[in-house]
């Protein structure tokens, strides 16, 4: 199973001020078994909030492999415990998932049509986190479900 993290944004150069962030996540995309992709959308015209939630959703929907089973994260999703996400997780890849997604939405959130291509809307829980650190706990959030997978004692009860 391929993993695609399609994101709104970008990390920016070496010298960024996100630098630090962009470091974490490699760390956890290295320790992860499924190959792991960020994809980095922007839109960089000016355009109304309504226009530019469209286009960064339409910018998402093209940086998605077709057919790819699609995890959107949004504020008024699901909240899962690590268990149950390791679950999901593990489901898919039993079920010969070949392109999982997960999609991460500029500050104004997803577009419609994005939630409702998705699989499962899953919220990270009722705080608000920076875009760019949000990529840093989905990858912490998957290497957890690969260690509970697979028994290694990373994950704690």
């Amino acid at each position: 199973m391929r993993i695609v993290v399609a994101a709104v944004g970008r990390f920016g150069g070496p010298r960024a001020k996100s630098a630090p962030a962009r470091a974490l996540f490699e760390d956890y995309a290295r320790r992860i078994a499924f190959p792991i992709e960020l994809k980095e959308v922007e839109e960089k015209r000016p355009l109304s909030a309504t226009e530019l939630k469209t286009r960064e959703g339409a910018l998402l929907l093209a940086a998605i492999p077709k057919g790819a089973t699609v995890v959107a994260l949004d504020a008024d999703g699901r909240t899962l415990t690590s268990v149950q996400f390791a679950r999901h997780l593990g489901g898919w890849r039993d079920h010969g998932v070949k392109d999982l997604a997960f999609v991460i939405g500029g500050a104004d959130g997803l577009d419609r049509q994005l939630l409702d291509r998705a699989q499962l809307v899953l919220s990270l829980g009722p705080m608000t986190w920076p875009h760019l650190l949000v990529r840093v706990l989905l990858a912490e959030q998957i290497y957890r479900a690969q260690c509970i997978l697979s028994g290694h004692p990373y994950h704690r009860d």
